[in-house]
């Protein structure tokens, strides 16, 4: 299989324009044509996680955290960062990250993490705008119901728990062609007069190219008229964070208990509890902070993620109780999550979670 095979599965259930701005999910290593004999999966892209690959026969790497974060001005192995892009290259290794694009999506990092706390009803903490785009398009009555159909195919009329949606109002259009022109209906220099339909479709950014192609091969105008519009809705299924509710409200302290035991966190650091019961939850894998107010805003009792500083625990005020279990804590099941969606798909393709431990936390109990 070619590695572009994969990537492009991947980045159709995590598309890369959902990642941060400071990200850099994505090919970071090799070439889309090579072909991957089979894949390592892990958290972190370290040196014993290279060597884990060298020794197993896997020519891909896929991790959560971009082993390249900023550009790299120079390759002499000076720090770890070099020395595992070098050893990767010498080796023919693919490195693949899938980084803010997962942690975005509504079945991506979090929901992994509400499925672990046993929340139902979860849903996106704070959808993200500027993903979504409307199509207007017009065709005649006769060719409209092909046209739509093609354009949902293509990835459009998606709104929440529903597809296939579209609005249609009927009318006429005018046209009149010159003498190079070869109109569908009518004739040259002539004006024309057609019923037609004004169909409006949402799309995400990501499938335009695709949208576009279904309207230009079905639209049975020699010049199709249609309009794009961004939209400032929120993508409902797309964000940061994630909330959802306990099946029965428990006790504080045996909540935090089971965030630890159901976590595998070696510890929990953790406001005052200042609810004796909890029932709406808010997470967000790794670092975290900055949803805070809206967990609070979203009236959630607790709020479990990590990497808050010592100033920020006071933000909480006593209107909810942040439980910080680690980054890597938060994150650790993200290689579980890869591998399901990697085996569902290609059911045959040699796939293998890394056996490291990349946590470069220790604790002294």
């Amino acid at each position: 299989m070619r590695l572009s095979e994969l990537t492009n599965y991947l980045e159709s259930i995590a598309p890369l324009n959902y990642q941060e701005d400071y990200d850099n999910s994505g090919l970071i290593v090799g070439d889309p044509k090579m072909e991957i004999r089979a894949a390592l999966v892990a958290l972190d892209c370290i040196e014993s996680v290279v060597d884990e690959a060298i020794s197993t026969g896997c020519n891909l790497i896929i991790t959560h955290h971009p082993i390249v974060f900023k550009g790299l001005k120079k390759l002499n192995g000076k720090n770890y960062v070099e020395r595992v892009v070098l050893k990767a290259i010498k080796n023919n290794i693919a490195l693949y990250a899938i980084h803010t694009n997962l942690d975005s999506v509504h079945t991506g990092v979090n929901a992994k993490i509400c499925e672990r706390l046993g929340l139902t009803g979860t849903k996106v903490l704070v959808p993200k705008p500027g993903l979504l785009k409307k199509l207007v398009t017009y065709c005649p009555q006769a060719q409209a119901e092909q046209l739509r159909s093609a354009l949902f195919y293509a990835g459009a009329g998606n709104i929440g728990n529903y597809s296939e949606c579209s609005f249609n109002a009927e009318g006429f259009g005018t046209f009149k062609g010159n003498e190079d022109s070869d109109p569908f209906v009518g004739e040259k220099g002539v004006r024309h007069r057609e019923s037609e339909v004004r169909i409006e479709v949402v799309y995400p950014t990501q499938a335009e190219r695709k949208i576009l192609v279904a309207l230009f091969e079905n639209h049975p105008y020699e010049e199709v008229a249609y309009d794009i519009y961004k939209l400032e809705n929120k993508h409902q299924l797309v964000g940061s964070g994630m909330m959802g509710w306990l099946e029965y409200d428990m006790d504080a302290y045996d909540f935090l208990h089971l965030v630890k035991d159901r976590m595998q966190a070696k510890v929990v650091r953790h406001t005052g509890v200042i609810a004796k019961r909890i029932k709406k939850v808010a997470v967000c894998g790794g670092s975290g902070s900055f949803l805070l107010k809206d967990a609070i805003a979203a009236g959630a009792d607790a709020f479990i993620t990590a990497d808050f500083k010592y100033h920020e625990f006071f933000d909480a005020e006593e209107k909810i109780i942040i439980a910080d279990i680690g980054h890597f804590e938060t994150e650790q099941f993200t290689s579980n999550l890869l591998l399901e969606i990697i085996q569902k798909k290609f059911t045959n393709f040699a796939i293998r979670l890394t056996e490291q431990n990349t946590n470069p936390i220790n604790y002294l109990f």
